[in-house]
């Protein structure tokens, strides 16, 4: 005598492995192209910090900041006119070294979570420094400084790395060779398209159970 029951087959684990691979199918080329663009403001900035006049007015565009700041300001302004005062010549390149590494790791995608995290601090450090955080604040003021929107955009940036990542980065190639290269690059281990998934692979869609004879 012949019966049938149903054995039910879990397609789960299927597609859980394809939706992995639909990932890539995400567009990214937004973030790819807010990471580029930003980058690309940050070397026109290098770009000037190499130039001879910044050298030279590096510590005059700190005592301008200073000017006219409240009281409970003044102790870290005079922390940085000195710092500055006493070792102009290494703060100036290092400011443009530093503006420069940052402007080449958005632009060609290195250790991006890494360099986010860094773009944040530096936008605040110029910011809180050379811009005097955007004050002394009066009725005439109009703004509070440009350097903390690229904290901002930079942080955004952070943020959006967690999402699937563009493989127009040089990290979307050293996380193929380096195993530990997506610590300092993004989050998540496998948060990158897989180079060899369609860019719509459908879903597996749920098996009907099968009649087994006995």
């Amino acid at each position: 005598m012949l019966e049938t029951e149903e054995k039910p087959v879990d397609t789960v684990g299927t597609n859980e492995a394809r939706q992995v691979g639909q990932a890539g199918s995400v567009a990214t080329w937004p973030k790819t192209a807010l990471r580029i663009g930003f980058g690309l403001i940050w070397l026109i900035d290098a770009v000037l910090k190499w130039l001879p006049d910044f050298h030279k007015g590096l510590l005059g565009m700190v005592k301008t900041a200073a000017a006219g700041q409240p009281s409970w300001l003044h102790g870290w302004f005079h922390f940085w006119i000195s710092t500055v005062q006493a070792h102009t010549d290494f703060w100036a390149y290092g400011v443009a070294v530093l503006e420069t590494a940052i402007a080449l790791a958005l632009i060609f995608g290195v250790a991006r979570k890494l360099t986010y995290m860094v773009t944040i601090f530096s936008g605040v450090m110029i910011w809180g420094i050379a811009e005097g955080f955007g004050g002394p604040y009066s009725g005439t003021s109009t703004d509070i400084g440009t350097a903390v929107i690229y904290a901002v955009v930079a942080a955004a940036l952070l943020v959006l790395s967690q999402y699937p990542s563009s493989r127009f980065s040089v990290d979307y190639l050293l996380e193929q060779r380096v195993s530990w290269w997506h610590k300092v690059a993004e989050f998540g281990k496998n948060n990158h398209p897989v180079a060899d998934e369609p860019a719509a692979a459908p879903l597996t869609p749920p098996v009907r159970p099968v009649p087994i004879a006995r």
